[in-house]
């Protein structure tokens, strides 16, 4: 047995908003499957399970907050309870007679029936995902009744959707939702194909029918052990967004004036020529399809990754007053989200994707960023993060460090500057890359290091 509690998903958050569960009891999870969505301060975030098992209880009930640590489930072992198979009826047995006499004749085999064809799925086995499960169960579909699109015969999302739409008579799928969705919809009278979904594949979650109810959203059930904060009342009651963008900015001052108050800051910064990357990121794009074309952040991530792997002491964490390195390099990345505020989803082992993979893995964390669908292990763990400004206009940004995360570099805007090269003037395009760095861990000949190794991998941009 294991529970399976609030995580802390970065420096700054205490507590979370349990939002809704995608897993009920008696579902059997996998290391790395999203069980449950979670409301920070900062963001909403799909939760991962941590083992593999089967969901015996769910301990908090949706809408309550509670402290980073508190159990919200128990996960028992990773049998699932399965329909019992019809057992084959059991032979007369054969008298055995006690006095001689003719023998009897011995009993005609019974039938044995062929054996199934390969592909055949015997009742009661099947293996799909936890989300799959859910579809199946709002859409009133037997999942033992479908024959899966998927690798192996697995059934899929699309296998259930369209099994739905069958049953229900309709030649379209029904509303992606999740099971909270659909009851607070049904509570506040709301029409589930009006409301624009912010869950993964545009689903609709209950925070969505929350927003899109015509009165007041509906009060939560608090459980005995764990109560509700109650919402401010009144004429004067702050919208939903308001108090989200309020709590964001609380959070972000109180770890922002922690880290300036514990962190002994030394700054530097440095003048990178971009010319060399600028020409072979105009080669690179000329012969790309348009989806697969470069934007200059994806050079300075990587130029940030390898250089933080060539100077380790910046990759890593203060803790328990001493340093401790970092396993990889996971490259922060600051976003600034709509609303306001900004979150700092994690690019996991970034010096070693190629350009390619992390210009793509950039364009999706921010997109699932700015619409609330990040995933508890992107936006904890990273070693070191970056701040680029430079598409707002800005050419130098000195950050704050992220506690306990000990560097912090910015990059500004690829501006056109005149400066002297071979002896001669001209005009060139230079970025200015900044280093923000705790001087409990290192010294400015470490970070100058660092700013060094920036600059050369800029320059010979074939290296990244």
């Amino acid at each position: 047995m294991a529970e399976f509690t609030m995580p802390s998903l970065g420096a700054d958050m205490d507590e979370g908003t349990l939002l809704e569960w995608l897993v009920g009891p008696g579902d059997l999870v996998h290391k790395g499957d999203p069980v449950a969505v979670v409301e920070t301060a900062k963001s909403t975030i799909e939760v991962e399970c941590f083992e593999t098992g089967t969901m015996t209880e769910l301990l908090v009930q949706p809408g309550t907050t509670v402290p980073v640590g508190t159990a919200l489930a128990v996960i028992g072992s990773a049998k699932k309870r399965r329909p019992a198979r019809p057992t084959p009826e059991k032979a007369a047995p054969v008298e055995v007679p006690t006095s001689p006499g003719p023998p009897s004749p011995p009993p005609e085999p019974a039938a044995v029936p062929p054996p199934a064809p390969p592909a055949a799925r015997q009742p009661g086995h099947l293996e799909v995902g936890p989300l799959v499960r859910h579809l199946a169960e709002q859409g009133g579909v037997d999942l033992e009744t479908l024959h899966g699109s998927g690798p192996g015969g697995r059934v899929t999302r699309t296998d259930v959707e369209h099994a739905a739409a069958a049953r229900a008579g309709t030649g379209t799928p029904r509303v992606r939702a999740t099971p909270l969705a659909r009851r607070l919809a049904a509570e506040l009278g709301v029409d589930l194909a009006t409301v624009r979904g912010t869950g993964r594949e545009s689903a609709v979650r209950a925070a969505d029918v929350r927003q899109a109810a015509p009165g007041p959203s509906v009060p939560v059930v608090p459980t005995a052990a764990t109560p509700v904060r109650p919402a401010p009342a009144g004429p004067h009651a702050a919208h939903p967004s308001e108090d989200r963008a309020a709590a964001m900015r609380q959070a972000i001052a109180g770890l922002m004036s922690r880290a300036n108050r514990d962190i002994p800051h030394y700054y530097l910064s440095t003048t990178v020529d971009m010319a060399a990357a600028s020409y072979w990121l105009h080669e690179h794009n000329r012969g790309s399809p348009v989806g697969e074309r470069l934007l200059p952040a994806a050079l300075l991530l990587k130029a940030a990754a390898l250089a933080a792997r060539e100077v380790p002491e910046l990759n890593g964490f203060w803790t328990d007053g001493r340093f401790t390195a970092g396993e990889g390099v996971h490259l922060g990345v600051a976003v600034s989200l709509r609303g306001g505020g900004l979150v700092a989803p994690v690019l996991h082992h970034a010096d070693t994707l190629a350009l390619p993979q992390v210009m793509t893995a950039l364009k999706d964390l921010v997109t699932r960023a700015r619409t609330g669908r990040l995933r508890g292990s992107e936006v904890s763990g990273a070693t070191i993060t970056v701040t680029n400004l430079g598409d707002q206009g800005v050419e130098t940004v000195f950050g704050v460090i992220h506690p306990p995360q000990v560097g912090l570099v910015g990059f500004g805007r690829v501006v056109d500057r005149p400066c002297a090269v071979d002896g001669l003037l001209g005009v060139r395009p230079m970025v200015t890359a900044t280093l923000s760095a705790d001087h409990r861990a290192t010294d400015g000949a470490v970070g100058a290091r660092y700013l060094t190794t920036v600059a050369r991998l800029l320059q010979n941009p074939e290296q990244l």
